[in-house]
């Protein structure tokens, strides 16, 4: 788990926006609801988040969606990374736990919208597991990635 005094920082895959939780986030969930799965395309949609004032955008800010009429969403606009999430009047924001240079840094604790979750969620730990390196090694797949990488401040 990262430092409480270490600022945790994140951004898009492209590295057009980055930003730094001045302070600690508040609380991680994962959210099940439809409305999650349709803004992240994936099963559910993991948040991280606090104070509107304690996250500071170092490089470039999110284009945002209202997703509903309590709600909007951030994203880049250049590479389309998911990356904010806030309920109008709150004064809290969250970010996308993946989109955290270190996501162990900030683990689920609690699940919303548990009604949305897909039946198969259950059962994935049952599955055959397999690295990416091991699937491109089988494959014989060269990756050249364009993605920002973690962990280099801005």
């Amino acid at each position: 788990m990262a430092s409480a005094t270490r600022s945790l920082t994140g951004g898009c895959q492209c590295g057009a926006v980055r930003y730094e939780w001045l302070q600690r986030p508040d609380f991680s969930s994962v959210c099940y609801c439809r409305m999650c799965q349709k803004a992240s395309g994936q099963p559910f949609m993991g948040l991280t988040g606090g104070k509107c004032e304690h996250l500071r955008w170092i490089r470039g800010a999110p284009s945002m969606f209202k997703s509903s009429n309590v709600a909007e969403r951030g994203f880049c606009r250049e590479c389309g990374t998911p990356l904010t999430y806030a309920f109008a009047g709150t004064g809290n924001v969250s970010v996308t736990i993946n989109s955290l240079d270190d996501p162990e840094a900030m683990p689920p604790t609690l699940q919303f919208g548990i009604e949305g979750k897909v039946s198969w969620m259950h059962r994935l730990h049952e599955l055959p597991t397999e690295t990416a390196d091991e699937w491109l090694k089988k494959n014989g797949v060269v990756v050249q990635s364009n993605q920002h990488p973690d962990k280099t401040g801005a």
